[in-house]
C-alpha cells in the first residue's frame, strides 16, 4: 500500500490503495511507519514527497474497520496511527505534501505531518469525524490548530465542513495551488530548489522552526487517542458508521 521510489536526492512516497481512495487501514499504518524508518536511515535523501495515487490523495480511515472497535482497540488503533505519522513527521529531511484529491479526516492529517503543502486545484481538505459520531485521532485536533489559526481549526473540526483548495490556500493550510496536471512538477521543482541547499542547514532549519511546535505534542497526541477512543462507546459513532457503510441515511445524533 506504501509505493517509495528515489530520484536522485529526493524521496517520493506514494499510498496506493486507489480502489478505497487511499482509506488507511492498520495494514497501511504499518506498512508507513516501517517506511518511515527506512527514509530516516537513508542518508543521500533529502527532501521527500508524499502524494496518493489515483483520484484521491487519502479519503480518510478504513471505516469499514473502524465501525466495530472497542474502546480499547479504537485507542490503540489511533495510537498506531500517531506512531506511523510520527515516524513520518520526525523525519530530518523536510517533507512536501502534494495533495492530488481527497485529504480528509486521516488524509488531512497525513498531510499536515508535511512541512510544505501543495494542492491540486481538484483538492479537498477536511476534517468529517464528528459527522460520524468521532473526534479526529490520528493528530488532527493538535496539528490543525499547530498550522493555522486556531478559531479557523475549532470551526473546520466542530462542523466537519469540508473545504477546496481555493479556502485552503486562503487560510494558510496549503502554500500554493496548482493544475492537477502540474502537481507533481511543482513538488518536484520544490524538492529539487530545497536538495540543492547545504542538507546539514536545511536539517537544522527545520529542527529549529519545528522545536517549539513540537513541545508537549506527544502528550497532547496521547489525550486525543483516548479521546477518540471514548467515542466507541457511544451509540452515535455505531449508528453513524454503520449508515455510512451501509450507504444508508443516518438517524439524528441523540448524544448517547
Amino acid at each position: 500500500m506504501i509505493n517509495f521510489e528515489k530520484q536522485g536526492y529526493i524521496g517520493i512516497l506514494t499510498i496506493d490503495r486507489p480502489h478505497a481512495l487511499n482509506a488507511i487501514n492498520s495494514e497501511m499504518l504499518n506498512e508507513l511507519n516501517e517506511k518511515a524508518v527506512e527514509i530516516a536511515g537513508d542518508e543521500s535523501l533529502r527532501c521527500l514527497i508524499v502524494t496518493g495515487a489515483g483520484k484521491a490523495f487519502v479519503a480518510g480511515a478504513d471505516i469499514s474497520e473502524m465501525k466495530d472497535l472497542s474502546h480499547e482497540q479504537a485507542v490503540d488503533f489511533a495510537r498506531n496511527g500517531n506512531r506511523a505519522f510520527c515516524a513520518l513527521e520526525n523525519l530530518e529531511i523536510p517533507i512536501i505534501a502534494a495533495v492530488n484529491g481527497f485529504a480528509l479526516g486521516g488524509g488531512c492529517e497525513l498531510a499536515l505531518c508535511a512541512d510544505i503543502r501543495i494542492a491540486s486545484e481538484k483538492a479537498k481538505f477536511g476534517q468529517p469525524e464528528v459527522g460520524l459520531g468521532i473526534t479526529p485521532g490520528f493528530g488532527g485536533t493538535q496539528r490543525l490548530m499547530r498550522t493555522i489559526d486556531r478559531a479557523r481549526a475549532m470551526e473546520l473540526i466542530l462542523t466537519g465542513r469540508v473545504i477546496d483548495a481555493n479556502e485552503a490556500l486562503r487560510i494558510g493550510l496549503v502554500s500554493r495551488v496548482v493544475p492537477p496536471e502540474s502537481l507533481m512538477d511543482e513538488a518536484m521543482g520544490l524538492a529539487k530548489e530545497i536538495a540543492a541547499n547545504a542538507p546539514i542547514a536545511v536539517r537544522n532549519s527545520k529542527k529549529a522552526m519545528r522545536f517549539k511546535y513540537m513541545r508537549l505534542l506527544e502528550e497532547d497526541l496521547e489525550n486525543e487517542a483516548r479521546l477518540f477512543g471514548d467515542c466507541f462507546e457511544s451509540c452515535d459513532q455505531r449508528m453513524a458508521m454503520t449508515s455510512f457503510v451501509n450507504k444508508t441515511p443516518k438517524e439524528e445524533f441523540k448524544g448517547k
